[in-house]
């Protein structure tokens, strides 16, 4: 019996369910026809949006930081396993080898204890934060359910309102044929009959609509107190995390710096006692190309010293009857061991034409031609503005258009043989590595 009672029970609230969603449908498509108003709240509204926002925005911070915690712990192993592989290589023989040991434990220690703190103080932080926003947004939901249903029980009683008064001028009228179809006594306890049938539904309706009401508004109350509430704590939580974060990594930053001292320090004075067998590392040419703007030049393949840089010399006025310089006419450089050396006063007549610094008044040479030089070693050209050289090309140097674009060690020319071929300066010229080359002329 109490099986059936309890069963009993639960169809009853079932069915009951089954109305409540019934009426609530019913009540929401005629608020969409516009045939039954609708309780409106711009306020709460306007805080329902808020708390959308600050769930959306929690909800992303806690999916970085959980994404910043996991590239913590990647970096960890990272970190772990460079360190053992410094501790295979160290010899044991060498000096510092149980510092470096001790060095690699205490890295490994403080990147467990920065990842645990993160965890502690940000992620259970944040975990808690956004614990609170299931309930509420249930409770929201809720209220809304709640205020259909007020909205429901309001429209019946008004509709049993109205009907009452159309039952209570139809009752002040006289009915010929009842009147005349009863005794007088029988038509007035009809009368009391419809009055009272009216006044019971009017009143279950009106308790309905009282319940529907307090229902609805403890929920509305309690909510218009909390989300103002949540709203404005989103400021201090966020504070609160990222000053965690960043102290959390500044700290770490400042411990993991005095470990990589450390090790570098022991490696420093590993250096000092095997300096002898240092082992330098010479970039090729055709490696890596130099960067645009900011030219480097490569070492020659063959580690020859950088060619003699451009010496520049004015002559001072020689005694009375010393020989003029003009007069006198350069080496070749065959004939002569010494570097060549540019002097911006030098002229000299070769072969019935004027030469000078500049090359003015040689019209078989670029314009502002200043000297040649010949490719040592094979260029590769890595950028459309540089030239590719192979050894015993010989390039007419000239000057650049903008004095502010050319870097050190990088010469602007153009090939002689593209030269003479071509006698188009736009075409045929480009920047190429100093060191590459070696001065001819």
């Amino acid at each position: 019996m109490a099986e059936m009672g309890s069963k009993g029970v639960t169809a009853g609230k079932i069915a009951s369910n089954v109305q409540k969603k019934l009426t609530r449908a019913q009540e929401k498509v005629l608020q969409k026809l516009g045939k039954a108003d609708e309780t409106k709240d711009e306020q709460f509204e306007q805080c329902v949006q808020n708390f959308n926002k600050q769930l959306t925005e929690g909800t992303r911070l806690q999916k970085d930081l959980r994404t910043y915690l996991a590239s913590v712990k990647a970096m960890h192993e990272a970190s772990k396993k460079l360190n053992e592989c410094l501790q295979e290589v160290y010899e044991p023989d060498w000096p510092g080898r149980d510092e470096a040991s001790k060095i690699a434990e205490n890295n490994d220690l403080l990147w467990m204890d920065y990842h645990q703190k993160l965890v502690d103080q940000a992620l259970l932080t944040m975990d808690t934060y956004l614990g609170q926003f299931p309930d509420i947004k249930s409770r929201i939901a809720k209220r809304g359910r709640k205020l259909v249903d007020y909205d429901s029980a309001r429209h019946h009683y008004e509709s049993l309102q109205t009907a009452k008064k159309k039952d209570e001028a139809k009752i002040a009228k006289p009915v010929s044929l009842l009147e005349k179809a009863a005794p007088q006594w029988c038509q007035g306890k009809l009368q009391a009959h419809l009055v009272a049938q009216t006044n019971l539904l009017r009143n279950q309706a009106e308790e309905e609509l009282i319940k529907a009401q307090k229902v609805f508004e403890e929920m509305n109350v309690d909510l218009q107190e909390e989300l103002p509430s949540l709203w404005n704590s989103r400021v201090g939580f966020y504070v609160n995390t990222f000053q965690s974060i960043a102290g959390l990594e500044e700290n770490f930053h400042k411990e993991m710096s005095k470990l990589n001292q450390n090790l570098n320090d022991v490696l420093v004075s590993l250096e000092k006692q095997h300096g002898s067998n240092t082992f330098t590392v010479k970039a090729q040419p055709s490696d890596s190309a130099p960067a645009k703007g900011n030219k480097s030049p490569s070492p020659p393949p063959d580690g020859s010293p950088a060619a003699t840089p451009e010496i520049r010399v004015n002559h001072e006025p020689e005694p009375a009857g010393a020989a003029t310089p003009g007069a006198a006419l350069p080496k070749s450089p065959s004939q002569s061991s010494l570097p060549a050396v540019v002097v911006e006063t030098f002229s000299a007549t070769v072969n019935g034409t004027v030469e000078s610094g500049s090359g003015a008044g040689r019209l078989d040479l670029p314009p502002g031609f200043m000297f040649k030089v010949q490719a040592q070693h094979d260029y590769t050209a890595t950028d459309t503005d540089e030239l590719q050289l192979k050894a015993g090309d010989v390039v007419l140097v000239i000057p650049f258009q903008n004095p502010e674009e050319q870097d050190e060690g990088w010469l602007m020319g153009v090939k002689e043989s593209d030269w003479n071929q071509h006698k188009e300066l736009e075409k045929c010229r480009g920047v190429f590595p100093e060191n590459f080359t070696e001065r001819v002329q």
